[in-house]
């Protein structure tokens, strides 16, 4: 199913919540339509461990499916190489052990996307 517009940015918005509400830690979700041709959002999270990693993919999965989201690309083992990436097309899910994410930095490579918030106030 093909998303655009504000529906799509409100499902990165609640997939970005599912992580959130799994302990996810310092979830980002940017809008990198702008400055990128081949996706519109990316979110970025830290994972705790590797047993956590696994039980974040497994709920987005199962969340992702329930939103007739197809993950492109899907294997089924997971690494345990500190980062899992889920290619939904339109929305980029990274998930990365916390030494990962310091190495790679998405967060300043991406820096131009526009941040948009998760948590409601």
């Amino acid at each position: 199913m093909s998303r655009q517009g504000q529906d799509l940015q409100n499902l990165a918005v609640a997939t970005a919540k599912i992580i959130e509400d799994h302990k996810g830690t310092d979830t980002v979700l940017l809008n990198v339509s702008e400055i990128n041709s081949w996706t519109d959002y990316f979110i970025i999270t830290t994972a705790m461990s590797s047993g956590h990693l696994r039980g974040l993919v497994k709920e987005l999965r199962k969340f992702l499916a329930d939103q007739q989201i197809e993950i492109q690309h899907k294997h089924k083992k997971i690494d345990d190489n500190g980062w899992e990436l889920l290619d939904c097309g339109n929305i980029i899910i990274h998930l990365m052990s916390k030494e990962q994410r310091e190495f790679y930095d998405l967060d300043m490579l991406w820096h131009n996307g526009k941040k948009i918030p998760t948590k409601t106030a």
